[in-house]
């Protein structure tokens, strides 16, 4: 396609394309969606610092409890998502979204109610973590079905992706700085009020949102839970895409939960660093991710999808070594952390556009669910998984071999996007690159 064609179409266009919004800015729905999913995604930031700190600082958890903490927070991934994957598609979403914020609403709210009540002990914590898990899942394989409700038009994807990818990232940036100073004022359980209160901001996002959500079509022929789920299995491997983006997102967030953890066990037990310091870490190193995302949209309609994908999961898998490599006087060591996440963040903030551009692009409404819960269980299986392996190795090795394990691993996956057919893609499919800036 020549750089004249989306413009002579747009000159030919129906009346009814002419009158379709310039940007999403013109949206009141998304726009609230988005709001309420900014302010949520900055308590679940909190909540992620918060909760492994609970155990630390109140419990004094082992290195393996913390993994296992972990693992329990994502694990529900592994286990429910494609059977969630399959009943979203066959239901209305935003019904699903307002129950399962609800839930982590009430759940998060128990642990500083617990705490105040001197009953909280590592035994409700993890089964806490793990319910709040079990309702992330039915949100996560909701959410990203539920956008194309709100957004409808496909070139307008992209815009989509960019805008969720700088609030994930604005919330990478202040979630973990507000979580370290919250910690230090008010300890680390009564610091998860925030994000109870940020969820309860989300619900009532969506209850504003006045966009009628069409009831899902009723199959020709009657359903069959293993059918449905060997159905979205083989859309995705099916598929040499969206396969390759969900084995590459595998090791990806095996690789960035892995090093989290075992980092966060290296400050506190080895280095002795406070909750302060390394919410400042994390914080000034998310200002990679958020940077990330707001170019994401140039970079792409600049330069060819594969290359700038290749560059973008390259960093984000290489970050790690120099945490490794850190050493010197304190703030020297400091600047190291920041440095790594700082590129790993960086990284992220543009891979992830295009992977979720990518993934809704392709898919049907129809399989829009099933697909999100495959991906969901692989990333955050995979997440789950590097949790429990980052507290186990750094029990045995300690936290700095652990660490140094790890970021070789990680390495060794850039070979994987070398033969990936992500990485040789020249463009995003036409019906979304006529809509980037310099197409």
């Amino acid at each position: 396609m020549t750089s004249t064609e989306p413009r002579a179409e747009a000159a030919n266009a129906s009346p009814e394309r002419s009158e379709r919004p310039e940007s999403l800015w013109r949206n009141s729905d998304f726009l609230r969606f988005w709001l309420g999913e900014t302010l949520s995604l900055l308590g679940t930031q909190v909540t992620n610092l918060a909760l492994p700190l609970t155990a630390i600082y109140a419990f004094h958890a082992t290195d393996e409890q913390v993994g296992v903490l972990r693992f329990l927070q994502l694990a529900p991934y592994l286990g429910f998502a494609l059977i969630f994957g399959v009943w979203v598609d066959r239901v209305r979403r935003r019904p699903v979204m307002l129950g399962a914020n609800l839930t982590r609403m009430v759940l998060l709210a128990l642990i500083p109610l617990l705490s105040w009540l001197g009953v909280l002990s590592m035994a409700p914590l993890l089964v806490i973590a793990c319910a709040v898990g079990i309702a992330s899942v039915l949100f996560d394989v909701s959410w990203m079905s539920y956008v194309p409700t709100l957004v409808k038009e496909s070139e307008h994807y992209v815009e989509a992706g960019s805008k969720m990818g700088v609030s994930s990232s604005a919330a990478d940036v202040a979630g973990p700085g507000l979580a370290g100073v919250l910690v230090s004022a008010l300890t680390a359980p009564v610091a998860l009020v925030i994000d109870a209160f940020s969820y309860l901001v989300s619900v009532v996002s969506l209850l504003l949102i006045r966009t009628r959500e069409p009831r899902p079509e009723p199959p020709a022929t009657k359903r069959h839970l293993p059918t449905e789920l060997r159905e979205g299995l083989r859309w995705v491997f099916g598929d040499p895409i969206l396969r390759a983006l969900a084995l590459v997102g595998f090791c990806c967030n095996f690789s960035m939960v892995t090093v989290w953890t075992m980092f966060l066990l290296y400050g506190t037990h080895d280095l002795r660093l406070d909750s302060t310091t390394l919410g400042g870490i994390f914080a000034a190193a998310s200002v990679g991710g958020l940077i990330g995302a707001m170019i994401s949209r140039k970079v792409i309609g600049r330069f060819r999808l594969g290359p700038v994908y290749f560059v973008a999961q390259s960093a984000l898998l290489l970050g790690p070594a120099l945490i490794v490599l850190a050493g010197g006087p304190k703030p020297l060591m400091v600047g190291m952390f920041i440095l790594s996440f700082f590129t790993t963040y960086l990284g992220l903030g543009v891979a992830n556009v295009i992977i979720v551009s990518l993934r809704q692009i392709s898919t049907p409404p129809s399989m829009m669910g099933r697909m999100t819960a495959v991906f969901r269980t692989l990333l955050f299986g995979g997440g789950a998984l590097g949790g429990l392996f980052a507290g186990l190795l750094a029990g045995e090795i300690g936290a700095r071999g652990a660490l140094t394990a790890a970021a070789l691993g990680s390495a060794a996956v850039v070979a994987g996007l070398v033969v990936s057919p992500v990485s040789r893609l020249r463009e995003l499919p036409s019906a979304m690159a006529a809509y980037l800036p310099g197409r």
